[in-house]
């Protein structure tokens, strides 16, 4: 604990005694290794503790009475005295006074000759300035000519080019309204062929007619592809179109700007409101080409959009001529099928009535083999009864006594006559299955006579269908975009 009035590395040991550490104390903080020291001016340690260390200055012996109640020491100042004052000597006035005299004449000297020399340059510059002045004026009006002769060359091929542009998207919508009509009868014709899917059975034949569809489907499909690829290659041409363009209105943009800006330097004065101090302008260098470079420039969007625009009328030509071979095929295809759909339906029509002929014997056969299976069963069933009464006759005489059991004529007639009978039985079951298969066959044979002709039937309302679906086909101004 500090005292008031100590310095800051004093500290308080004990009443009358001295107690100064040294400088340089022992670094070890723990028991084993410090080691306490009892030399003269040092005091003596019974105890360990860490190296805490204060350097102390020595302070007086206080008496008891000195002491106050507090146990607080007297503060002690320390007597240090430091201030110095410089002071210059006569000599050194008088020769500060001499060069400051001196130096001011030479600076009157100096001050009249600069004068003298500011005027004269002021002319010459206020003349270079004037010349100056005149030259970039005169620069600046040659600029808005050449300018103004790449604005118009751009402002017309500008013209021509979005001329051209309008010609191309209008063959584009031809095309686009050519693929638009082929989808009516491609649909009709993939609905035809979907539709006779529907046929049954032997119908289910790989015909002229589904030839005729195939193919077809086929042609419409490829002129719809050939209108898809000639409108992307359209569409990339106009692409290219409107990059010419917009490097055209870009460069006619910024020639439009550029010749404002110049006309605007052109007609300042030195008297203009609108000029003003820009400090440090020259040194920043912001120009991108040089004449020779920047008239480059425009030639070049101007050679591009010449060379864009023979590219365009060439596949516009080619699309043209495309839509024009194309309608002819189609109409041809189609005038094909249906040809072959009518003698398909009239073949149809044929079998289906010789079917149905043929349906009508065989329901009258069928007739007459029941009848005969129902006699064949009411005289089984007539056999029954004989059969009983000789079986009954046999097995009475079987239970005749001893020597009674005798086979006799009778018995021998009853044997006979059972055989008989059970062979007749035979027979006429024999009959009756051989009876009942012909009715089953010609059962079937009315089914499937049924059968193929609600096949016919289905396959010939299926084509009447088709040839009612193929009744309108597009017109040729719609096959090649018109309409």
């Amino acid at each position: 604990m500090e005292f008031l009035g100590t310095t800051q590395v004093a500290s308080y040991c004990g009443r009358r005694k001295n107690c100064l550490l040294p400088d340089l104390a022992p670094t070890s903080t723990t028991k084993e290794t410090y080691q306490s020291y009892c030399l003269p001016g040092y005091r003596y340690l019974n105890s360990w503790r860490p190296s805490l260390l204060h350097k102390v200055v020595l302070v007086p012996e206080i008496s008891d009475k000195e002491f106050n109640c507090t146990g607080r020491p007297p503060t002690i100042l320390p007597a240090l005295r430091s201030s110095l004052h410089t002071r210059y000597s006569t000599r050194d006035w008088h020769h500060a006074n001499m060069v400051q005299l001196k130096g001011s004449e030479a600076s009157r000297y100096c001050a009249g000759r600069l004068n003298t020399d500011s005027m004269r340059l002021m002319q010459n510059k206020d003349q270079l300035t004037f010349l100056m002045q005149e030259d970039s004026k005169r620069n600046l009006g040659e600029r808005i000519t050449n300018i103004d002769f790449w604005r118009s060359e751009l402002i017309h091929e500008l013209e021509c080019l979005l001329k051209e542009t309008q010609a191309l998207e209008t063959v584009k919508q031809r095309l686009d309204s050519a693929a638009d009509a082929l989808q009516g009868p491609l649909k009709v014709a993939l609905e035809c062929l979907y539709h006779r899917e529907m046929r049954k059975g032997i119908d289910l034949v790989h015909d002229d007619v589904e030839k005729n569809l195939i193919k077809e489907v086929d042609v419409y499909k490829d002129c719809q592809e050939i209108f898809t690829k000639l409108a992307q290659k359209i569409n990339q041409q106009l692409g290219i179109n409107r990059d010419a363009q917009h490097a055209l209105e870009h460069d006619l943009s910024d020639k439009n700007t550029a010749s404002f800006i110049d006309e605007k330097c052109f007609n300042l004065r030195n008297t203009s409101n609108s000029i003003n101090f820009y400090h440090g302008v020259e040194k920043a260098d912001g120009t991108v080409s040089i004449p020779e470079t920047w008239a480059k420039f425009t030639e070049d969007n101007i050679r591009c959009s010449q060379h864009a625009r023979a590219n365009s009328a060439k596949l516009r030509e080619d699309a043209e001529a495309k839509l024009e071979s194309t309608s002819e095929e189609m109409w041809n295809h189609f005038v094909s099928t249906n040809l072959a759909l009518n003698n398909r339906i009239a073949e149809v029509a044929d079998i289906k009535n010789k079917l149905q002929a043929q349906l009508a014997k065989v329901l009258q056969e069928i007739f007459q083999t029941e009848d005969t299976i129902m006699l064949l069963e009411r005289c089984i069933k007539a056999k029954e009864y004989p059969l009983k009464v000789a079986q009954t006759r046999l097995e009475g005489r079987t239970r005749r006594p001893n020597i009674e059991l005798c086979c006799d004529a009778p018995q021998l007639q009853l044997v006979t006559e059972v055989y008989t009978i059970d062979d007749t039985l035979q027979t006429l079951q024999r009959r009756l299955q051989e009876a009942q298969d012909t009715l089953q066959m010609l059962i079937l044979d009315k089914s499937n006579l049924e059968h193929e002709i609600s096949v016919k039937t289905n396959s010939f309302f299926i084509d009447k269908k088709c040839m009612d679906m193929r009744k309108v086909f597009p017109s040729t101004p719609r096959l090649i975009g018109f309409i």
